[in-house]
């Protein structure tokens, strides 16, 4: 069955906790040969830690016992045993403590168990891995095991650890939190280094889960030991050396987290942002060790800051220690000291020891009482008991001592306790045997006699909602290298609005190239995954941030192009005006009466219409001025033709009248020509008339042009009616052209058909060239290609027909007679 495990410290009372800590951090290997009995466990490396909340328990059992209100003629007693940071070691402690220690046990197959258990209850150890071990061992026994610095989330389920309970939070909690602190900061790619264990493992299974949720990736997670090889140290120096990214987030129990920096020591490794659990992250015994300055400032979570009055003095007076274990004392007072009681002469010469030694100007991790928070913890894990068996016994001034508490009347007490400390702080444990989430944000701030402070800059409570979970306070931080700047860590930096991010190929979601939104398109956000169409009247900006409204194009009065046009059609309105004028003052000469001096005013007439229908087409399409600008172009252009063709026709006619016996002119009177002027007109009237009826123009917006403009035009309604108004015009040009041919050799007096011909010549090439390059003119330009074939074939006609007739009635007066007429004829 083994040898008996002996406790190292112990008190006798009438009711017995158990404590399991370690006051060493290791032990030493051997090679066992099988071949005899394995020797004990060798300890080494004595923690000065574990004597402090070995005393903060110590503290607690002494106050209860000496209080008259809690557990009054009820003395409570320990056990505590010496773990080594060794797993196998502290299920052996268990078992002891649940186990008689006498070491004749044949009685134990005799005897009933009738026996009440050797301890009610277990404070310890301080190990995840630990507390796993033990708690799986002593769950069927409901043996309640309450421990203060326990903090792996796995032993929050209550079907494998069912009695298990402990007086700080889930590392549930501390890992979310870590992760929401490391986005807090912006940084998105990290490296993270673990303990190989169940609190190094299942803590950063927690954060890994959130951080990937939050969009932070991990560049590399390594995990190690403390007692693996030095190789594998160095290759953990490797992958972090070798990396990018800037920032640590680590889950490192303080054996492990010594280990690795005295192995960080050997090299220059500085600037990393470290990121740490409460593990060490307000441990002064880390910070002492860090000569190098590799953790400045580090930033991380701890339990909030508490004050147990009277335990400092408690703690810092050791004598009482020397009662319960010679050989352990001597070791914790040698190393306390640096001195030795009793020297060899193998061993280097120390100074001698005296045993009266005083803890005044000692500084050392001992008389640090910065953990303070996590004594607390032993203290109320210590007073829950209490409370509990209280409870139990039914105390009131006196307890009843017939009553034998039960582990599990024990272990359920405890779990529905509730009660505050004397410094007022409320205890109680959920249903997972957890207390609340409450955590301070630590800040390493190293002073220059090489002292780290340890400032609080914030807080984090589970218990708040999402958003207000993290409130970071209004202080200095100090970062890596002593900058006052937060450090970057991104795998790729942030896409700034205009630009979407787009992954790279076989790498974690992290690493991306930013790229630039596409024409019409927007992100304003950073870090924008995709880019957002523009709606159809809006275009992007240049910096595709934005969307603005596209520029709507027509063809305006302020432009260039509008002005010289608007002058043109101006132009043309006061020269058809000024002939007019002249052609009216000789209105009585035979060259106005020859040529139909009516027709010729009707003519001019229609020509100044022709030329102010196209201000029509200039400005911002309206309902009206869509369906003005082509009926009115239509109409007035076909007034203007049949003028010229009741023109034509009474040069045939009158040609025809000089014939023997033909009586034609007078079928071809003013009042014929006034008529068929009237009816040609009248036919045009009533296709305008129907095409406004049936599907009118209307101003439109046209979105296929320019990606990034709006053509304001006018839709034609119906094509039909367009091209029947351009149809009937033509068709009438084409007649007029081709009677003005047939009419062009006939005698000069009474001939002005070749003027005729050549203007119907020019209006015919302007209309015909005019239909292609109205159909491939983009935007305003097809609008200003109409306006130029309405004011040439305007001028055309203008010019070719009066301009000959303006000259000869101001410029040759002479020919301007009867008999200058009539003399040329023949």
């Amino acid at each position: 069955m083994g040898d008996p495990e002996r406790p190292q410290m112990s008190k006798d009372g009438d009711l017995l906790l158990g404590g399991i800590f370690y006051f060493h951090n290791n032990w030493k290997n051997r090679e066992n040969s099988y071949t005899q009995k394995p020797l004990p466990l060798e300890c080494n490396s004595l923690n000065f830690r574990e004597f402090q909340f070995v005393q903060a328990m110590r503290f607690a059992v002494e106050e209860i016992n000496n209080s008259t209100d809690l557990l009054p003629d009820i003395s409570l007693g320990y056990n505590m045993y010496d773990t080594c940071s060794f797993v196998v070691r502290g299920i052996k402690a268990g078992l002891a403590l649940n186990n008689d220690d006498d070491e004749n046990v044949s009685s134990a197959f005799t005897e009933p168990c009738t026996r009440p258990v050797k301890v009610q209850a277990i404070v310890g150890p301080s190990s995840s891995s630990s507390s796993m071990a033990i708690a799986t061992v002593l769950g069927p026994f409901h043996i309640p095991l309450i421990s203060h610095f326990a903090t792996c989330a796995c032993l929050s389920d209550k079907s494998k650890y069912p009695s298990f309970l402990r007086t700080l939070p889930s590392d549930y909690y501390q890992s979310r939190a870590l992760a929401y602190l490391v986005k807090h900061f912006g940084w998105t790619w990290v490296g993270a280094v673990r303990t190989s264990d169940e609190y190094g493992n299942n803590g950063m299974a927690t954060f890994t889960e959130t951080a990937e949720q939050l969009g932070i990736c991990l560049e590399y997670s390594i995990s190690f030991f403390q007692t693996d090889p030095t190789e594998k140290l160095e290759n953990i120096i490797s992958t972090i050396r070798d990396s990018i990214s800037k920032v640590i987030v680590t889950f490192i129990t303080p054996p492990a987290m010594d280990v690795l920096i005295r192995e960080l020591s050997k090299h220059t490794f500085t600037g990393y942002q470290w990121v740490g659990s409460e593990s060490w992250i307000f441990d002064s015994q880390i910070a002492s060790m860090d000569k190098n300055h590799i953790l400045d400032g580090a930033i991380g979570l701890f339990i909030p800051k508490a004050h147990v009055s009277g335990l400092r003095e408690f703690m810092l007076d050791i004598k009482p220690l020397n009662s319960s274990n010679n050989n352990l004392f001597t070791e914790f007072w040698e190393t306390l000291f640096s001195c030795k009681f009793k020297q060899s002469q193998s061993e280097e010469i120390q100074r001698e020891c005296t045993g009266h030694e005083d803890l005044t100007g000692v500084e050392n991790s001992f008389t640090d009482m910065s953990l303070m928070p996590i004594f607390n913890n032993i203290y109320k894990g210590v007073y829950s008991v209490a409370h509990a068996l209280h409870t139990i016994l039914q105390c009131n001034k006196t307890c009843n001592k017939s009553v034998q508490p039960e582990p599990f009347t024990i272990l359920h007490h405890i779990r529905n306790v509730y009660f505050k400390t004397k410094e007022g702080e409320e205890v109680y444990f959920n249903e997972n045997g957890d207390p609340a989430a409450k955590y301070e944000i630590i800040n390493w701030q190293p002073r220059e006699n090489g002292i780290v402070d340890f400032v609080s800059v914030g807080l984090y409570d589970a218990s708040l909602p999402a958003d207000k979970q993290l409130l970071l306070q209004n202080k200095t931080f100090h970062w890596a290298n002593g900058s006052k700047q937060v450090p970057v860590s991104v795998c790729s930096g942030k896409c700034p609005p205009g630009t979407w991010k787009v992954l790279q190929k076989g790498k974690p979601v992290c690493c991306h190239d930013c790229f630039r939104c596409a024409e019409g398109e927007m992100s304003n956000i950073t870090d924008s995954i995709t880019c957002v169409k523009c709606p159809r009247e809006f275009w992007s900006n240049n910096e595709r941030d934005a969307c603005v409204l596209k520029e709507a194009e027509f063809l305006s009065y302020q432009e260039m192009m509008g002005i010289l046009l608007t002058t043109a059609s101006l132009f043309g309105t006061c020269l058809t005006a000024a002939v007019a004028v002249i052609f009216f003052r000789h209105r009585k000469t035979p060259l106005v009466r020859a040529n139909n001096s009516e027709l010729s005013f009707m003519l001019l007439f229609s020509l100044t219409l022709c030329f102010l229908c196209s201000l029509t087409f200039i400005g911002r399409p309206s309902e009206w001025s869509c369906m003005l600008r082509h009926t009115a172009f239509g109409i007035t252009f076909v007034l203007c033709i049949s003028c010229i063709l009741g023109k034509t026709m009474v040069v045939l006619m009158a040609f025809k009248a000089t014939l023997p016996g033909n009586n034609v002119m007078k079928l071809f009177g003013p009042t014929q020509q006034r008529i068929s002027v009237l009816g040609f007109t009248l036919i045009q009237v009533i296709i305008c008339i129907i095409w406004l009826t049936i599907s009118p123009p209307f101003p439109s917006k046209n979105f296929k042009e320019f990606k990034d403009k709006i053509i304001l035009e006018c839709a034609l309604g119906s094509a039909v009616g367009f091209w029947s108004v351009l149809g009937y015009i033509g068709l009438l040009a084409v007649l007029c052209f081709a009677l003005a041919f047939l009419a062009r050799k006939l005698p000069d007096n009474f001939n002005e058909a070749k003027f005729i011909t050549f203007s119907m010549l020019i209006f015919c090439a302007v209309w015909i060239t005019f239909i292609p390059a109205y159909v491939s003119s983009p935007g305003k330009f097809s609008v200003a290609v109409e306006i130029f074939a309405i004011l040439a074939s305007s001028f055309g006609l203008l010019i070719c027909i009066f301009i000959p007739k303006c000259y000869i009635m101001l410029m040759k007066p002479e020919r301007n007679t009867k008999k200058s007429m009539m003399g040329k004829g023949h």
